[in-house]
C-alpha cells in the first residue's frame, strides 16, 4: 500500500508533507509517495533527522490511494489533517 509521511512543524502547528529531498511541504499533492516498506523506512529515518533537528513533530505515515488527481487518504482522520481546519471553510488550506 502506498504511503505518504506527515508531521507538524514545530514552528506553527501547521500539518506538513515529507518531499523528495527531505523537504517538508504544506500540500499532500507534493508528498513523496512511498510505495514499498523499504521506501517508508528510508522516508521514517529522514523525518527523525527533522524530528531531531527541531523541525517537525508528531511524525505519522498514513496509507493512500493513488487517483488521477493524485494521493487520496484512505482514512478519515488523514483526510481531514491533509485538508486542514474544520471548522469553517473560509481559513485553512481549503480557503482557495
Amino acid at each position: 500500500m502506498p504511503q505518504v509521511i506527515s508531521a507538524n512543524r514545530l514552528g506553527d502547528g501547521i500539518i506538513v508533507f515529507l518531499a523528495k529531498g527531505g523537504n517538508w511541504v504544506e500540500s499532500l499533492a507534493g508528498a513523496e509517495i512511498f510505495a514499498d516498506k523499504t521506501g517508508a523506512e528510508a522516508g521514517l529515518a529522514a523525518a527523525g533527522a527533522a524530528m531531531a533537528a527541531n523541525i517537525i513533530i508528531e511524525i505519522t505515515p498514513f496509507d493512500v490511494d493513488m487517483t488521477s488527481a493524485g494521493p487520496v487518504p484512505r482514512h478519515i482522520r488523514d483526510r481531514i489533517r491533509s485538508a486542514g481546519p474544520t471548522v469553517r471553510l473560509d481559513h485553512g488550506k481549503q480557503a482557495v
